[in-house]
């Protein structure tokens, strides 16, 4: 069932009744559809994130500070709940449940890019004097374009206006500090063979957390499916149970 939040400016997939008890925040060029066998059976809430799904672009290249503000506004007032964040949708809940500790009883996370265990590389030689040169007024737009997508991953050459921009903003953001301040318990579910976000970095993440759980699943990669999607319900259904008392 599709409702709205936040003045319809937020949709989102709804299970069971009101009020929601877990908000499923989804990936990157995903929505919130890919919760539906995670959520089954709960009262919850799958929100298409803005300019996924079918939730408008924001106004402005958004953060995850101010994707996590908006989440915020659409919270306000409601008892707090569990976050259960895979990729993209990760570091928008720990944005909002380091910024806003009322609004989360709980967290699961899976395959959050989080912390770089190894420097980003930089650009090749040839795409940065591309670059120069285009500052300089001495190249076109459209050759630089080019050279982006040329080089750039799948994702951000899917990525276009705001979108590309929010890209490029969220991928340069840190984490370590808000990490540090997350006081909800928290349960980090990754796949041994995660590429995108890698294990070893997941590890590390979940360890700048007061008292969270770090579970592997061998076998599974970065999107939520098989052994990964079996695990991350398992874990949350565990933590909805342990937040019972």
């Amino acid at each position: 069932m599709l409702t709205s939040l936040a003045g319809r400016d937020l949709l989102a997939d709804k299970t069971g009744s009101s009020p929601a008890r877990v908000v499923a925040l989804h990936g990157w060029g995903r929505s919130g559809l890919d919760f539906s066998r995670i959520l089954d059976g709960l009262d919850a809430l799958a929100p298409h994130l803005p300019g996924f799904g079918i939730t408008p672009e924001p106004p402005a290249a958004w953060g995850t500070t101010e994707y996590a503000d908006a989440l915020a506004v659409a919270l306000a007032g409601s008892e707090p709940v569990v976050v259960v964040g895979h990729s993209f949708g990760g570091r928008v809940a720990v944005r909002l449940a380091a910024k806003y500790p009322e609004l989360v009883s709980g967290l699961v996370l899976t395959g959050v890019p989080l912390v770089r265990l190894v420097p980003a590389p930089k650009p090749a030689l040839g795409f940065r004097v591309v670059r120069a040169l285009a500052r300089l007024g001495l190249v076109s737009e459209k050759t630089l374009e080019k050279q982006r997508n040329k080089r750039g991953s799948a994702d951000y050459r899917a990525a276009q206006g705001i979108m590309r921009a929010v890209m490029v903003t969220t991928v340069s953001e840190t984490y370590r500090d808000d990490l540090a301040r997350i006081t909800a318990p928290a349960r980090f579910v990754w796949g041994a063979k995660d590429t995108a976000a890698p294990a070893d970095a997941g590890k590390v993440a979940s360890e700048l957390v007061a008292g969270a759980r770090f579970r592997e699943i061998d076998g599974a990669g970065h999107l939520l499916e098989g052994d990964l999607e079996t695990a991350v319900r398992e874990e949350l259904f565990a933590l909805i149970d342990e937040l019972k008392g």
